[in-house]
């Protein structure tokens, strides 16, 4: 059982708490409100006020002098609890000074009782009750965009996440589909096979070892991957016959780098291996093709690509000459620094090599 005597009087839509201590003030405000079509709620005091108030009011009609809690107090309360409900003051002597004190805590509206104006009543009252609609309206409609916000940010990671998963297959579906095409050219001839392979294994063990980031080591395996996908569409069987190459023949051999980075320009995800693959017959001098560049215009993944693909080219067999022992082919590295290689990369290059006794004694 409440503690504080409660009155309800009717129901006819909105819902008033009327708070005074004179008994017949409280029954007379309550059946003007339900004439004007309300449901009341009458309480003594300010206390009975903070226990009965919830979300379900429309206003407050609030007297100033109460026991236990005066108006004041009560509305300093209220504002604690943020109910947003409107307040109306009762009061009854020195008018001025309690509206003033009510409006600057916050009060929506006051009026003096005895009630002598019906209509200015009704009017204050109906617009405390727009107020508090206009809240709610505004609330709810806060809270809406709030979930709708909510739902659309989910589903925009949702939708990212796989778009994410869905970009990622795509690359390695890619990847897998034009690295199996080149190894299966690269297989038709005995001179290239698993070449390749051997280039992305030397690149990736020298990146690691001068501690390349983990995107730059993605990035780098791909342009090995990738470095001879050009010749899939030129005609390189020149390469088979026995003795030197004819100009036209080399003139022809010298185009794979530029079209390797051409076919893979178009996949958005290859930017800067497009470069590398282009560059990957290029020397530090200017010396090398397509474009003659050199120097600081090739960054670090194309200068190891240039020293693994060539030391790869050294030490395999070719129907026109001899095969380089491991030894050899890291001696040669080392002539041609300063010129064609980078020094530093070289040698750490040939610290991978020398280190591996089995690829020192290998011969074919």
């Amino acid at each position: 059982m409440s503690p504080h005597p409660i009155e309800y009087i009717g129901f006819m839509g909105t819902k008033i708490l009327v708070a005074d201590d004179d008994q017949l003030v409280r029954s007379t405000v309550g059946r003007i409100l339900k004439m004007f079509g309300h449901e009341t709620v009458t309480v003594d005091n300010g206390l009975a006020v903070l226990d009965t108030v919830d979300d379900d009011f429309d206003a407050i009609i609030l007297d100033i002098d109460m026991p236990k809690l005066d108006g004041f107090e009560t509305l300093a309360r209220l504002n604690e609890k943020n109910t947003g409900i409107p307040v109306i003051f009762f009061t009854g002597a020195g008018i001025m000074d309690n509206a003033v004190k009510a409006i600057n805590l916050g009060a929506y509206d006051f009026m003096t009782k005895p009630i002598d104006d019906l209509d200015i009543f009704r009017i204050k009252v109906d617009r405390a009750i727009e107020k508090r609609n206009y809240v709610r309206r505004e609330k709810e409609y806060r809270k809406k965009l709030e979930d709708e916000v909510r739902q659309k940010t989910y589903e925009l990671a949702r939708n990212n996440l796989l778009l994410e998963e869905y970009s990622a297959n795509l690359e390695k579906t890619t990847v897998q589909i034009m690295t199996s095409l080149q190894n299966a050219m690269e297989e038709k001839d005995c001179y290239t096979a698993g070449h390749t392979l051997r280039v992305t294994e030397f690149s990736m063990q020298l990146g690691e070892k001068i501690m390349l980031s983990e995107d730059d080591l993605v990035v780098l395996k791909r342009a090995a991957q990738f470095h001879d996908i050009g010749k899939l569409v030129i005609d390189l069987s020149c390469i088979q016959k026995p003795g030197k190459l004819t100009r036209e023949e080399w003139e022809l051999i010298r185009k794979h780098p530029a079209v390797g980075a051409n076919i893979i320009e178009p996949l958005g995800f290859v930017n800067v291996e497009s470069d590398i693959i282009r560059h990957h017959h290029e020397r530090l001098d200017g010396g090398g093709y397509p474009d003659g560049i050199g120097g600081g215009e090739l960054d670090t993944m194309t200068r190891i690509i240039t020293i693994a693909d060539s030391y790869d080219a050294m030490t395999s067999r070719r129907n026109y000459r001899r095969n380089m022992t491991a030894t050899e082919a890291v001696e040669e590295l080392r002539r041609c620094a300063h010129t064609q290689f980078d020094p530093d990369l070289v040698e750490e290059f040939a610290e991978i090599i020398l280190a591996v006794p089995a690829l020192l004694t290998e011969t074919s």
